[in-house]
This record gives structure tokens, C-alpha cells and sequence, in this order.
């Protein structure tokens, strides 16, 4: 625990720190994470203060393509009554907008400001963006733990074949009647090669070193995925042991059903490791008609993509489907700014929240796994950041054994945040929201 903030000096909700003032709460982006970490900083009356380097809210959302969507339906995206119109990059994007437009948040927001580094220096942090700097108690990074595409090195000559990695597609229509290779075994390369065969490229091949678990289903994936039933299962109690073991056995059998058992994983199925990902139906449809090759692109010569197998295809454009890294880079702490994979984040912060290298130090996003419903999860860690960072919660500086999602998150809440959830009903509440809530209608915010 590390005590509460008193004395917090007042200052004017403009978005502009008064010189000399020292904040209780920094938060450093302001996509989902970062936008509800300032809300509930506000409902805890800390004074706090978003750096955006965007000239708008949204985090990745806001520059993603238009094709990109969400794993599963809109009300398991938002949250309450704010508005949203579809899954698709547009709606969630505005969606986080209407979360600052509703609860009045736009003047603690300062868009365009870049961070340049920020170091712990005593008992506050400072943090130096181009034009100012600013102090603070407390610092959230809130840049999600994907943040920056990650695009293989291979080797490289006389290169004439287009590379995109999927955040640079712009236009899904460009892959109509092309030769398109992709590369990449989780959701990325899903999505991907599903658009390959909405958009009708002419020929599909596909580079994997292995591919990540999927549920094989020919329904759209944000109608066929929704964390719903998990939600059940973990309320009555079900272990993460036996939730797995049930998972796999479904999956099995669907790989097997859908013909799908070649790029069928190894190994069991763990929901505290592995994100359980909705099938794409446009790939599984015509997963016949896919070249595949378990191999990595090794070196790029003209028109030509060299697999590490010695095989070689030609091609109009490669698709990089090989997700994203972590992008710390801003930190002083070399510890934390040489962290690039979301696996290496988690182990430097205990309950996935507090970092071990530096007091006042948070990742919303580091216990992660995004099998639930993201925005729940964010409102339920950044309720309780602020109790903890108020001494009314403890957050031990312990790393999670897994990583933590949906309906497991507030068990884990409960043992060190006894304000947020009070002993002997918070379990009522959170029953009643897997049994009872409409599973047509978002969870309301939590209070």
C-alpha cells in the first residue's frame, strides 16, 4: 500500500497543469484505458491529467483501418448507455469519444502532447513532453500493451513486392484481384486472410510458424464470439483448470468438424494464457483454397517472398499479420524501456497492475488477456488503482501466475480492494450480472 495523497493542491480543469503544481495522477494515453483511468481518477477527487501524443482520443482505435473491428458484439464492448453503432473501427473509436463527451472529461485532456521521457525523481514523477513538463505522484501508462506493429526483419534485395503490415491496409478493396501472401498465425493473420476472400484476391497464401487457437464457426465473428458463457462458468466457481479442459474438448471437436486439424495448435488449450479468438468464416469457408506454408519469410528478392523451408512465392503484396509489440521507449528506467512483448510487461508489475521497478508506477493493461470484454475489465482495475492509490486497496508487489479476465476480476479485486467490493455482497451483485443481466444489453458502468 502506498498511502494516501493528501493535501492535493486545486487546480483548474482546463487540461493545463499551474506551474509548479504537482499532480496526484499522470496518465500517459488516452484510448479505453486511459480514458476511464482519468474518469474514475475524477470520481475519486484526484487531480489528474491525460498527455495524448494524437490530436484525438481513441489510442489505436483512432488510427486503425476502417475494416478493423472488435472480437465480439458491441454490448460487449460499451459499457452503460453510451452510444455505440457497430463493431467496426468507426464506432468503437467514437465510442470512446462519447466517454469523454458524456462525463466531461475533455479539459483534463491535453491532445498532441508527445511524452519524451519520464523519470522517477524522489517522490514524484516527472515527465517531459516538448513544451513542458509536468510532476506528479502517480503515473499510469495507458499506451495499451500493443501499441507499435511488429514487421519481421527478413533480408532484403532489389525489393519489388509491396509490403503492409495489416494497421497500414488502408483499403481492403487493394487486395482485389491480386496475388496476396500473409503472414502470421494469430488474430491479425486471421483477419487478414478473411479479407483476402471478402475482397476476392486472386490467389491466398499463407506463412505461419504455428497458428493461435481459434473457435472454427461460420457466423461472423461478432456474433459467434461473447465472453457471456465464460462469465457463467467462472461465477459458479469453475476453476481456470476446468474452464480450459471444457474449452478444449470443444475445440477439438469443432477443428475436426470444420476440416480445420492442420493448423490445429499443440498442445492443451490454457484460458490464463491463450485468448480464445472467434473464427473468421470467409477463411474457414475457403480454408481449401488457402497455399499454406509453415515457414517464415526469410528474404525478400524482387517480386519474390524466400521461405525459410527453401520454398519461394511470387506475389503482388505481403501482408505482415504479425500483431504488435510494446513500445515503452519514454521510460528512463532501461528495465522497462527495453520491454517489447506484453508476456515480459506482466512480469514486471505486480497484479498486473503495479510496476516492481519504480513506486507510483501503473500498466492497466499488463494482467490483461482480452477474452472478456476490455472496457469492463479497464473500469474494474482503474476503480480499484484509484482506491489503491488513495490506501484503501493493496495491490502487492507480486507478479499474477496467469493472466486474469472477465468474471475472474473482481475474486481477484475483492481480496485487496475491500471499498470497491464489500464483503459478504459484492458476490450478489457480479452473480446476478453473469445470470440475470439481458445478454442483449452492455453491463452497466461500475460505481
Amino acid at each position: 500500500m502506498e498511502g494516501p495523497v493528501r493535501d492535493a493542491p486545486q487546480h483548474s480543469d482546463t487540461g493545463h497543469a499551474t506551474p509548479g503544481e504537482v499532480l496526484d495522477l499522470l496518465i500517459i494515453g488516452a484510448g479505453i484505458g486511459g480514458v476511464m483511468a482519468l474518469y474514475y481518477a475524477r470520481k475519486a477527487g484526484l487531480s489528474a491529467l491525460v498527455l495524448e501524443r494524437q490530436d484525438v482520443v481513441g489510442g489505436l482505435w483512432a488510427t486503425l483501418p476502417a475494416w478493423q473491428d472488435i472480437q465480439f458484439g458491441r454490448c460487449d464492448w460499451t459499457l452503460g448507455d453510451l452510444p455505440i453503432a457497430g463493431e467496426d473501427q468507426a464506432s468503437i473509436r467514437d465510442n470512446i469519444q462519447a466517454w469523454v463527451d458524456r462525463f466531461g472529461l475533455a479539459g483534463s485532456i491535453r491532445l498532441g502532447t508527445e511524452v519524451r521521457r519520464a523519470t522517477r525523481s524522489g517522490e514524484l514523477w516527472i515527465v517531459e513532453t516538448a513544451a513542458e513538463t509536468f510532476r506528479a505522484r502517480h503515473l499510469i501508462s495507458a499506451t495499451g500493451a500493443h501499441n507499435r506493429p511488429f514487421v519481421p526483419e527478413p533480408a532484403r534485395e532489389s525489393v519489388e513486392l509491396r509490403e503492409l503490415h495489416s494497421s497500414q491496409l488502408r483499403d481492403a478493396a487493394d487486395l482485389a484481384g491480386r496475388d496476396v501472401v500473409v503472414v502470421g498465425g494469430g488474430a491479425s493473420a486471421y483477419d487478414l486472410l478473411d479479407l483476402c476472400f471478402e475482397y476476392q484476391a486472386r490467389r491466398v497464401i499463407w506463412v505461419y510458424r504455428n497458428a493461435r487457437w481459434m473457435m472454427p464457426t461460420r457466423k461472423p465473428k461478432n456474433v459467434a464470439g461473447s465472453p457471456r458463457e465464460l462469465a457463467r462458468a467462472q461465477m459458479e466457481g469453475a476453476t481456470v483448470e476446468e474452464i480450459s479442459r471444457g474449452l478444449q474438448a470443444k475445440l477439438v471437436d469443432r477443428y475436426a468438424k470444420f476440416g480445420l486439424e492442420a493448423i490445429r495448435p499443440e498442445g492443451q488449450f490454457d484460458l490464463g494464457r491463450d485468448q480464445l479468438l472467434p473464427g473468421r468464416h470467409r477463411m474457414i469457408e475457403n480454408f481449401s483454397k488457402i497455399e499454406r506454408h509453415r515457414a517464415e519469410v526469410s528474404r525478400i528478392r524482387g517480386r519474390r517472398a524466400e521461405l525459410s523451408t527453401g520454398d519461394a512465392v511470387e506475389a503482388d503484396l505481403l501482408l505482415w499479420g504479425t500483431g504488435y509489440q510494446v513500445d515503452l521507449g519514454f521510460f528512463a528506467n532501461e528495465s522497462l524501456s527495453r520491454i517489447t512483448g506484453h508476456d515480459e510487461l506482466c512480469a514486471q508489475c505486480g497484479c498486473g497492475l503495479r510496476a516492481i521497478a519504480e513506486p507510483g508506477l501503473y500498466f492497466l493493461a499488463a494482467g490483461l488477456e482480452s477474452t472478456g470484454t476490455a472496457p469492463w475489465s479497464y473500469a474494474l482495475l482503474a476503480r480499484t488503482l484509484m482506491s489503491h492509490v488513495q490506501g484503501q486497496a493493496t495491490l502487492e508487489p507480486v507478479p499474477l501466475a496467469r493472466k486474469l479476465n472477465h468474471f475472474h476480476y473482481p475474486a481477484f479485486l475483492a481480496e485487496r480492494d475491500p471499498v470497491n467490493f464489500p464483503q459478504g455482497h459484492w458476490q450478489d451483485e457480479y452473480q446476478r450480472l453473469a445470470f440475470a443481466h439481458p445478454q442483449d444489453l452492455p453491463l452497466p458502468i461500475p460505481d
